[in-house]
């Protein structure tokens, strides 16, 4: 099999990507990675989160070609079901999926009012109204998987699709300061250290400074 090509857009603003390169990542799978231009017009939508896919991330693989974040765990899981991107136990791993799947088609309002912007930090702002029951949707969803876990991902020792889908709003929750009581806070610091997140936010930090069309928007 050739050697895979993933393209995604911008490491600081895009979830999307973050998203398809963790997945990646976590399946073992040899890729290079080909960036759109973060600038160009027709990549502000998905810059923008106003939709979960748009042109990124995708991922192509010999004559195999895949878009669409979920498509994307679902194709590595069927190629490479030893990586443990879903839990083993199947009621878990039914969890997990109805999650994940919560992720990537909800939660517009938390994703419109806390734009993911690795090198931003934000002391004190204001979260408008209606992105507030989304915090709190993830926060009840992050109890849930928690209470059972023994950690420090949402099913176990080890990541899943779950905290893949997640691992973007815990970079959110850090740029926005959201208050989090000790266990979720401890979870998004698992997160965040995780070494692949490290991985990902260098990439993010030695980007341009800022890219103007989202500092306008939002």
């Amino acid at each position: 099999m050739p050697r895979a090509t993933l393209t995604i857009s911008s490491k600081n603003y895009s979830s999307w990507s973050l998203r398809g390169w963790l997945l990646c990542k976590m399946a073992g799978i040899a890729f290079d990675e080909a960036q759109v231009d973060p600038d160009s017009a027709s990549n502000r939508q998905e810059l923008l989160l106003l939709s979960p896919s748009v042109r990124v991330p995708r991922l192509e693989r010999g004559t195999i070609a895949v878009w669409d974040t979920l498509a994307i765990a679902e194709y590595l899981h069927e190629t490479f079901p030893e990586t443990g991107l879903y839990p083993r136990d199947v009621t878990q791993r039914a969890l997990c999926r109805s999650i994940s799947g919560e992720m990537h088609s909800g939660f517009y309002n938390l994703r419109s009012a806390l734009p993911m912007n690795l090198k931003a930090r934000h002391k004190a702002f204001k979260i408008f109204s209606g992105a507030r029951p989304d915090i709190e949707r993830v926060k009840e969803i992050w109890h849930q998987c928690l209470l059972t876990s023994p950690g420090p991902f949402l099913f176990g020792t080890t990541p899943t699709v779950a905290d893949a889908m997640y691992a973007p709003v815990c970079t959110r929750f850090r740029t926005y300061s959201v208050d989090l009581d000790p266990v979720l806070q401890a979870y998004v610091e698992a997160v965040l250290g995780w070494d692949l997140m490290v991985e990902w936010t260098e990439g993010a930090l030695a980007e341009p400074d800022e890219i103007t069309e989202l500092e306008v928007e939002f």
